[in-house]
């Protein structure tokens, strides 16, 4: 398994890959299939631009197939400069229980621990996706707030749970 940062040349299938994990796990994520579907590749390889506070790793099979994905993005406000948070981690279901989610996001903390400044990663998590939790905490994050109706799906509300990774001592 390769994990590397994305770049603009992998538009068309990390446009595909959020495109699924819209379909397969809609709760999950604050984007809804409606608004990915009115972005065009164009912005979406704009995207993939690195900048100096945002990047997106992804994971990619033996085959070259990219099978999982996490973002991060420092907040760009003068005062929150110290906080970072990572979205979008999703990993192919047939790859699930490989360590794919867990390399992902290793090489994606390493990579930010070398912001100056940078004292916090935030994510929020849905409070059924238990195995994700799970990564998380084994990760270090840890609860720091909860939050009702979350997101909101036709009639239907998730919960979502704040975590924050410390990366100075408190």
């Amino acid at each position: 398994m390769l994990i590397r940062v994305l770049t603009p040349e992998d538009a068309i299938p990390f446009s595909k890959l959020r495109r699924e994990r819209l379909e397969e796990s809609p709760r999950a994520f604050a984007e809804s299939l409606a608004e990915h579907d009115s972005l065009p590749l164009s912005k979406i390889a704009e995207r993939l631009s690195r900048s100096h506070d945002n990047f997106v790793v992804g994971a990619f099979s033996p085959k070259a197939e990219l099978i999982g994905m996490a973002g991060f993005a420092r907040n760009p406000r003068l005062k929150s400069r110290h906080k970072g948070v990572i979205w979008g981690v999703y990993v192919r279901p047939r790859w699930r229980g490989a360590g794919v989610g867990r390399a992902l996001l290793t090489e994606l903390i390493r990579q930010a621990k070398e912001y100056p400044g940078l004292e916090q990663i935030h994510l929020t998590v849905s409070t059924t996706q238990v195995a994700a939790r799970r990564l998380y905490e084994s990760l270090g994050f840890e609860v720091f707030g909860h939050e009702r109706h979350a997101l909101k799906i036709g009639d239907d509300y998730v919960d979502e749970d704040h975590m924050v990774l410390w990366l100075t001592p408190r």
